[in-house]
């Protein structure tokens, strides 16, 4: 489950219909209530630690439930954190990627006009912070590994095969 992969994922065809699909995730994470938390949409189920288990760093398992060709169903598993989480992190690529652009920019600029280019400084800082962001989001992720491979389990006890996350 270790992996240096932003969100790890699988996919997996059953042999179910839709609706079938979800229910049999559901009897079985039902089954097991003190597992995780369940939030259920039509087409999307949403497992999560529970509220006592539960930290910053704390994954959750997307499930998307498509229907695929020849009346397969097709399941998609998203392993992320919370949406807060997940912001933060989106939301510092956005800035430090945006920051670097434009001191990038100025800097080539300022070099090719023979200025001294301080804006090359700044670019290299927003760069060193997106590396940072980077590293930090792994640190995380690896912290919330036994948990992942939790909810993993669930999952795989849930259809009765295994499935590789990647």
């Amino acid at each position: 489950m270790s992996s240096f992969g932003f969100r790890p994922h699988f996919s997996q065809d059953l042999d179910l219909s839709v609706d079938e699909a979800q229910t049999t995730i559901l009897r079985a994470v039902k089954a097991g209530e003190d597992d995780c938390e369940v939030k259920v949409f039509p087409g999307f189920i949403c497992l999560r630690i529970p509220e006592k288990d539960r930290h910053f760093w704390s994954p959750r398992l997307n499930l998307s439930i498509d229907e695929g060709e020849d009346g397969k169903t097709h399941v998609t598993g998203v392993y992320g954190p919370n949406a807060n989480v997940w912001s933060i992190f989106v939301y510092g690529y956005l800035l430090t990627g945006s920051v670097a652009l434009f001191s990038g920019i100025l800097g080539w600029v300022q070099k090719t006009l023979g200025d001294p280019a301080w804006a090359l400084w700044i670019f290299g800082l927003a760069v060193a912070a997106a590396i940072g962001l980077y590293v930090f989001a792994q640190f995380g992720q690896k912290l919330g590994a036994a948990q992942t491979f939790r909810l993993h389990q669930i999952y795989e006890s849930a259809m009765g095969r295994t499935e590789d996350p990647h």
